[in-house]
């Protein structure tokens, strides 16, 4: 009997015992919907993720003050927390970075508690504001709706001018962001005039981007800024390639800025925009393992099920594997027989989860606004797991079947 003469007895044998083979199935079925579901999900989030990145600038770094508290190997003292990068420090290190291919933003953040004024329409007091120079908006991939960004000058002179989120243009001026370019708004005591609407970017980490203010950066240091006040440096470098060695020339120019002894240890941090990233990556390692460790436990129950049908299926069937064996079919002609019906209900079941798991993983996408990947790994896994499954629940009630004496077996009622 060849392969394709067994899948269809399989199907026979399936069709004979409908309700028990589809209860069967469906056991399987949910095992493998949880095993390309989550995986599928999880993959396209990764990649809404690193597309995000992407656009954020994932060949950049940052630059800021350490948050751990230093300590010398001159008389076993102990050094207060690191300072924060002041506006002189920030300057120097701007103009003397000179590595080519790169593009340095320095910020200010002002405050996370402003309302913002229009005419008759204010915002809730949740609004960021922050002091940015002319390279902030491109090294963070803001994008402008309408309108343009700073020009060194205003940078530097700090008038009152200001570029909006789009939360901001939703509500002070009805989600219209052409109407919104050449307005006045307040922050605070001071007025200031829109020269910009930014698209829509969604949110972060950090907050929300969308309800954000910027101002000038002199604006926002003489407004908003203090001896204890903190200047952040990113840097933007154009080869992925290159940003290893961006690091170190930025790491050698910040010591010296910041005027550290050859002994002394960094007081500062660099983290790459895409650290984040990793460390989700790793997390989603785990997240991979777990969802595999409950995909098999369920199968597990799916393979107990499957082996009490097969075994109940050779009971019922023990005169047909007489005659079959009386006819001249082999040891090894039943225990395939059997073998491959086992296999055709994990299969079909399988199938179904796919089937499941792929749904999940697109609604996943629709959800992330995200492209939906197709999980072709993942489905190849949910085929194999099902053919191990089916070939572990079978081998038993087949290899009984096989052993049977078939006088006996012609004799059975």
């Amino acid at each position: 009997m060849n392969i394709l003469e067994n899948i269809r007895v399989a199907l026979g044998s399936i069709k004979d015992n409908l309700l028990r083979s589809v209860l069967t199935l469906l056991i399987v079925a949910v095992g493998i919907t949880c095993l390309v579901g989550i995986l599928t999900a999880i993959d396209t989030l990764l990649f809404s993720l690193s597309n995000n990145f992407n656009r954020l600038g994932a060949n950049s770094f940052n630059i800021s003050p350490s948050r751990e508290t230093l300590s010398s190997n001159q008389g076993g003292k102990t050094r207060k927390r690191a300072d924060p990068i002041s506006f002189r420090q920030a300057m120097e290190f701007s103009e003397s970075y000179d590595q080519a291919g790169t593009r340095i933003a320095v910020d200010m953040f002002c405050t996370g508690s402003a309302t913002i004024k229009a005419g008759n329409e204010e915002t809730n007091p949740t609004v960021r504001v922050v002091g940015i120079d002319d390279n902030y908006l491109f090294v963070s991939a803001y994008e402008l709706k309408e309108g343009r960004n700073f020009s060194r000058t205003e940078v530097e002179s700090g008038g009152n001018k200001a570029i909006i989120g789009n939360d901001i243009v939703d509500q002070l001026f009805d989600g219209k962001h052409a109407s919104a370019i050449g307005k006045y708004i307040s922050i605070g005591n001071g007025k200031y005039r829109v020269i910009a609407a930014l698209d829509k970017k969604g949110s972060s980490s950090g907050g929300g981007n969308d309800r954000r203010v910027f101002i000038p950066l002199l604006n926002a240091k003489k407004i908003y800024g203090t001896n204890r006040k903190n200047y952040n440096l990113t840097i933007a470098v154009t080869n992925a390639t290159e940003v290893e060695d961006a690091i170190s020339v930025a790491m050698g120019k910040m010591r010296i800025v910041r005027s550290l002894k050859a002994t002394d240890q960094n007081d500062f941090r660099i983290r790459k925009s895409d650290s984040i990233l990793e460390r989700l990556r790793e997390m989603t390692a785990t997240l991979r393992l777990a969802t595999m460790v409950i995909a098999m436990l369920t199968l597990l129950g799916a393979s107990i099920g499957l082996m009490n049908i097969m075994l109940v299926s050779v009971t019922e069937r023990t005169k047909e594997i007489g005659v079959r064996k009386a006819l001249g079919a082999t040891q090894f002609n039943v225990l395939f027989q059997f073998l491959t019906e086992a296999v055709v209900i994990c299969l079909l079941g399988g199938l179904v989860g796919i089937l499941f798991g792929i749904g999940i993983g697109f609604l996943i996408s629709v959800v992330l606004k995200s492209s939906f990947l197709i999980p072709w790994n993942w489905m190849l896994l949910g085929i194999i797991v099902c053919i191990v499954v089916g070939v572990l629940s079978g081998l038993y009630p087949a290899l009984k079947a096989a052993r049977l004496d078939p006088i006996e077996s012609l004799r059975y009622e």
